[in-house]
């Protein structure tokens, strides 16, 4: 089965603003408020998110990059969530509950349009676990 892209981008820098407004503008005359939203920035700018067919990839990093897969057919549980002010802004947090050992929860923080990528995972999720045969039982 050929690996297709189907969503590919980054975290909005939205999710940095009420830092900006509380580190910029108050305390930029000391050069702090400057440093600290400098790297907020580049943390949001360097943060890479692919979504395919078979798994999400991210890559994430200033100085030194970390990448991390998780394979789609794990997932078991995706939820949308917006508060107050992501729903003001138009961004929202897409969280997975999976059965990966070393990622039981993963979140995708800061997606514009959250709603249409959330439906586009479903789709890919359920399609992919019917592709590898995977079941899932619960045992009470």
């Amino acid at each position: 089965m050929n690996e297709e892209v189907i969503w590919e981008g980054k975290p909005s820098q939205l999710v940095n603003l009420s830092s900006y407004l509380f580190w910029l503008l108050p305390l930029m005359w000391m050069g702090l408020g400057l440093i600290i939203s400098l790297y907020k920035y580049l943390k949001v700018s360097t943060h890479k998110i692919k979504i395919t067919n078979q798994r999400i990839i991210e890559e994430y990093g200033i100085l030194s990059k970390t990448t991390e897969e998780l394979e789609l057919f794990r997932v078991k549980d995706i939820t949308l969530h917006q508060s107050f002010w992501y729903r003001l802004l138009g961004i929202s947090v897409i969280r997975l509950v999976t059965s990966d050992k070393s990622s039981p929860t993963h979140s995708l923080t800061g997606i514009v349009d959250g709603k249409k990528l959330r439906e586009q995972l479903r789709n890919v999720v359920e399609k992919r676990r019917k592709d590898k045969g995977v079941v899932e039982r619960d045992f009470d």
